[in-house]
């Protein structure tokens, strides 16, 4: 694939005044302004620097004040502001251009260049498949790896920063592409961490403990979207153990979170809300997965009927996460209209459908556009809302732009939430709205 680098050199021509907490939507403005760059380019330069995805619609949310600006974002505009004055050797010379990717090649490690956009925006099913064939472990008995001789060529990051910087474009990729084309190299890459553990300890063995805790995590996250529970609950143990193993205790408490929003998409409702009180318990105080918790926990108690627990459990996020200020890269995503998602989820599970088709539109249309895939499956579930509430034509309405959104981003989530719409809407298949919204859905789910 041909490189495309975002070259940094000499774009600031002035340094920009340190952070504020009132302003500071205006300083990831001047600071992208400065570097000339766009939402995505900058999301990709911003997420190397403080060491976790940023996705535009954060960039977005931002700058127009409609999200926080948490302390790490803002002290990274002003370090790029500042201090960062790229070279051509330097690996700030080329965020967002090549990313190095570990495969095994004739029984050992070997480590396949490729570009990170590219990679995303032109083919990325294409360079998954090449991936994942190449990634897939040896044969029992093959070679095992030392972390440092498997290094890839010298160019200012370790193996653990490859791999961290994999896991990012995944995420990305993700999204753009659904889970079906990410999960066999995200799987692959647990296989690949575990055999640089083969003879490390001390700080290397713990950093690749954790590093393959978070992509079991994420391979329990493309299986839940897959609607594979049993595997996502597979890969959700194993990260709760390597982050325990690893002394990652924000990172346990964030598996434990995602294991009650798993209980919760299983409808199994005491779980969920047992293990979303196991996270609150266990979470910093002002922390993002503290104010997530209340979130997963509302749907626990909405599946068991529990109206007023849920409701109160909802009032308890919203309060938390305004609040909130950790600095974490945790539950990133949280925002007031995530947390009106899951009321309007909530609602429907307790059955009241023209509430939730409601509260579903509200916080729709705060959702940014980077979040293509999630948009599709609130659209997909207020249409079930508004087919359950009797309404075939907003339903439709819902339904077709389910099919808008998703495009080629697959998810089962999105399926499974679409098959429920065609189900609830069979008594009206005579109207002939539904009857070609049904059409429009066999090529997504065959009749």
């Amino acid at each position: 694939m041909d490189a495309i680098i975002i070259d940094l050199r000499d774009r600031l021509a002035q340094s920009l005044p340190a952070p504020q907490p009132q302003d500071r939507g205006a300083l990831v403005r001047a600071t992208r302004n400065a570097l000339g760059l766009t939402t995505e380019e900058f999301a990709v330069v911003l997420g190397e620097q403080i060491g976790w995805e940023v996705w535009p619609g954060h960039i977005k949310a931002w700058e127009s004040g409609s999200a926080r600006v948490i302390k790490e974002v803002a002290e990274a505009c002003h370090r790029l502001a500042v201090n960062i004055k790229p070279t051509a050797a330097s690996p700030g010379s080329d965020l967002g251009g090549s990313l190095v990717v570990p495969c095994w090649t004739d029984g050992r490690i070997t480590w396949v260049t490729i570009n990170r956009r590219t990679f995303l925006f032109r083919g990325g099913t294409a360079a998954l498949a090449a991936i994942a064939a190449a990634a897939l472990p040896p044969a029992p008995g093959g070679a095992s790896v030392n972390l440092l001789s498997s290094a890839p060529p010298a160019d200012g990051r370790t193996p653990v920063e490859h791999l961290a910087a994999l896991r990012r474009v995944l995420i990305d990729a993700d999204n753009q592409l659904g889970s079906a084309a990410v999960v066999p190299v995200a799987e692959s890459q647990v296989a690949v961490i575990g055999h640089l553990l083969d003879g490390q300890d001390g700080g290397d063995r713990r950093a690749l403990l954790t590093l393959q805790a978070q992509f079991a995590e994420f391979a329990g996250w493309l299986r839940q979207d897959g609607c594979d529970f049993e595997q996502a609950q597979y890969w959700l143990d194993r990260s709760l153990e390597w982050a325990h193993m690893a002394g990652e205790q924000d990172l346990a408490t964030y598996i434990l979170l995602r294991k009650s929003q798993l209980a919760g998409d299983m409808g199994q409702a005491a779980d969920a809300a047992d293990l979303a009180e196991a996270a609150a318990r266990m979470a910093v105080p002002r922390s993002r997965i503290g104010a997530t918790a209340p979130c997963f926990g509302a749907h626990g108690y909405a599946l068991a009927g529990q109206h007023s627990a849920a409701e109160r459990a909802i009032d308890r996020a919203l309060n938390l996460e305004a609040d909130a200020d950790d600095g974490s890269s945790w539950a990133i995503w949280l925002d007031p209209s995530y947390i009106k998602m899951q009321h309007a989820r909530c609602l429907s599970a307790l059955g009241q459908h023209s509430r939730a088709a409601a509260v579903f539109g509200d916080a729709i249309g705060d959702i940014g556009g980077s979040y293509r895939r999630d948009c599709g499956v609130y659209l997909a579930r207020q249409a079930l809302a508004y087919a359950r509430a009797c309404e075939p034509e907003q339903a439709v309405a819902a339904g077709m732009r389910t099919l808008d959104v998703a495009g080629n981003a697959q998810s089962g989530r999105v399926t499974a939430e679409l098959g429920n719409v065609r189900i609830a809407l069979a008594r009206w298949q005579r109207l002939p709205d539904v009857a070609r919204f049904h059409e429009a859905l066999t090529d997504v789910i065959p009749a």
